[in-house]
């Protein structure tokens, strides 16, 4: 894999020449190319392959053969421990170079890299581990003999990923798919497609994946992409990306009945109880985990906070002082603590977002437009807004950039009917002294995670209520069958 420099151009030898990887070779795209554009810089870093519609099938058909016709499919677990297990070891010795792709790629900065990037090894080497563990399952029931259950590789897997999160996001349904004996086909963000086709290098050139296994295809039209949820040879498509396109994949998918996997958007609460002791340590993790964490494009934060009046003005106060000190910019400087926003697009979402926040009556307290000295990328303040209705719209949309709601309340019935006031339920925090009492308010939340003081969950499956998806991911051996269909059997005594 040749090496990225973490400043300046990306080696043309890394990027200029990818194509697409379909059955085990680099394939000439047939729709040409497309510029992938620096976030920090607006400038194109590289051109990616568009696959045709014809190209995205062919993946598929690889894939289909490799899993009906090639040894994936009934490949022994061991095998596959093996596979994985030379993934994550490329995945570790090759970290440097996917965090220099990351920075120019996609606005990774430094205290994000061990969530962005080295933890993709240690997931390989945790599919691994799960894949080792895969047996058949006496259960018992009613009836003479005895009921074997056992879980089995779905087919082919679709799997579509978005922009902000992509290597890490990449390798985990990757490997899940893998790890349960699925062949794959991965289409990145058209925002982030050497992330997907780096993965691929590292596949090709590091491990011992027959051909057809993984396929990565980076097509830019819509057409394309589509064949990858409607293509009857596809078992099961696993999607992460916002709740529009996941209502939609999961109708394209309904015609023949895929298996679907959903991680779609979220606007989660914080709630901060009145018996809280508010420490600066805490600010600052709410503001991370509210707003900040990669420029606020992460479909886990918990982008509306909710506090009692008690607390309003001086938590608020304490808040916009950090926000204002936050250091905005190129994502190679390690002392820079929030990077850009993905595209001009999405720059342009989020300022529409809050100056329609402020029309609606929303004070802006902080923030609200581009960073001084900061002319060229697509950068935007930390931004918080107060007096904000739990009905308006900024209350409700997720505005996927550095943009914090916060919303009063009266008491704890309050609190948790503004938190279940949303059409999304992906994740929460719950802040008190008493954990009890914060646990207990948990309970009422219609989130699938939420973390209490600052804890968030470990292991655990990974997905929402509502519009924030369908299905979990990750959990260990849980998260595995996901990717499998079980069958029981029947056996005589």
């Amino acid at each position: 894999m040749a090496e990225l420099q973490p400043a300046g151009p990306v080696s043309p030898t890394l990027v200029d020449t990818y194509r697409l990887y379909i059955d085990g070779q680099w394939v000439e795209p047939q729709d040409g190319r497309y510029d992938d554009i620096c976030p920090s810089t607006e400038v194109a870093i590289a051109t990616a392959p568009d696959a045709s519609l014809t190209q995205v099938g062919d993946a598929i058909a690889a894939a289909r053969r490799a899993f009906d016709d090639g040894p994936w499919g009934s490949t022994s677990p061991a095998d596959r421990v093996g596979c994985l297990t030379q993934l994550g070891d490329a995945l570790r010795e090759h970290a440097d170079e996917f965090f220099a792709l990351s920075q120019v790629e996609w606005g990774c900065i430094a205290n994000e890299r061990v969530m962005q990037i080295d933890g993709a090894a240690y997931m390989s080497m945790r599919a691994a581990q799960l894949a080792a563990n895969l047996i058949d399952e006496p259960i018992s029931g009613i009836g003479a003999g005895t009921t074997l259950l056992r879980h089995e590789p779905l087919g082919v897997v679709s799997v579509l990923t978005p922009w902000n999160f992509p290597h890490c996001l990449n390798v985990m349904k990757v490997n899940n798919a893998l790890a349960a004996g699925n062949t794959v086909v991965l289409k990145p963000s058209p925002l982030t497609p050497l992330a997907g086709l780096a993965l691929a290098k590292l596949i090709d050139e590091h491990t011992d994946f027959p051909p057809g296994v993984v396929n990565v295809v980076t097509p830019s039209r819509v057409e394309a992409a589509k064949l990858l949820t409607t293509d009857p040879r596809i078992d099961m498509v696993s999607f992460t990306g916002s709740s529009v396109v996941g209502c939609e994949v999961m109708r394209a998918a309904g015609d023949t009945m895929k298996r679907i996997l959903l991680e779609c958007g979220g606007k989660s609460a914080s709630i901060v109880l009145d018996d809280t002791d508010v420490t600066d340590e805490m600010l600052q993790q709410l503001l991370f985990d509210c707003c900040s964490l990669h420029a606020g494009q992460a479909c886990i934060l918990h982008s509306r906070l909710l506090l009692p009046e008690s607390k309003h003005d001086e938590v608020v106060d304490r808040l916009v002082g950090l926000a204002r000190a936050v250091q905005v910019g190129d994502p190679t400087d390690p002392a820079v603590r929030m990077g850009p926003l993905i595209s001009a697009a999405q720059l342009q979402r989020v300022q529409a977002h809050v100056a329609g926040a402020v029309h609606d009556g929303a004070k802006l307290v902080t923030g609200g437009g581009r960073p001084a000295g900061l002319d060229v990328g697509f950068y935007f303040e930390p931004t918080i807004l107060t007096e904000v209705d739990p009905d308006s719209t900024i209350a409700q949309e997720e505005v996927f950039g550095p943009v914090l709601t916060v919303l009063r309340y009266r008491d704890d019935d309050d609190a948790v009917a503004i938190a279940n006031n949303s059409r999304y339920g992906l994740s929460g925090a719950v802040w008190a002294a008493d954990v009890d009492r914060a646990v207990a308010v948990a309970r009422r939340i219609r989130t699938g995670q939420i973390a209490i003081n600052g804890c968030g969950p470990g292991d655990a499956p990974f997905g929402g209520f509502k519009l924030s998806g369908f299905g979990r991911e990750g959990g260990g051996m849980g998260g595995l069958h996901r990717y499998m269909e079980p069958k029981a059997i029947g056996i005589p005594q």
